[in-house]
């Protein structure tokens, strides 16, 4: 199982040629995309035939929101991360969410991401 992160998207629905090779090199994985994920991307849409497109791409995928277990993990790890690795609010849910699945989440944004103990990341291609 894979968490994908909002930079993994933008560069999916974007048609970025190692991302897609690489989706189709995952075919046999459970792909995860996590709620706010979505809602970061549904916030990059400049009008509604945008949001239209985006919904329709996404919906192959599976969407999970964070436990309440994760939120508790979020809350600490921002605390703690928040000065020292530049983590954001939603970046410690997506990376919790994540940890609370038992899978690795891919991104390309690790810098903020080794703030969260126990998460997994993955960079899935070259950029």
């Amino acid at each position: 199982m894979l968490v994908l992160d909002t930079d993994v998207m933008v560069d999916i629905l974007r048609g970025h040629s190692a991302a897609i090779e690489w989706l189709g090199s995952v075919a046999d994985e459970v792909l995860i995309l996590p709620g706010l994920v979505l809602m970061e991307l549904v916030n990059g849409c400049r009008n509604g035939d945008e949001v239209q497109r985006l919904l329709s791409l996404t919906r192959v995928f599976p969407i999970r929101w964070p436990r309440e277990a994760d939120c508790e993990r979020a809350l600490r790890d921002f605390v703690r991360g928040r000065m020292s690795h530049n983590l954001g609010i939603l970046d410690a849910l997506i990376a919790e969410s994540a940890v609370g699945l038992g899978a690795a989440l891919c991104t390309f944004n690790v810098k903020h991401f080794n703030a969260i103990p126990h998460l997994t990341t993955v960079q899935p291609y070259e950029k």
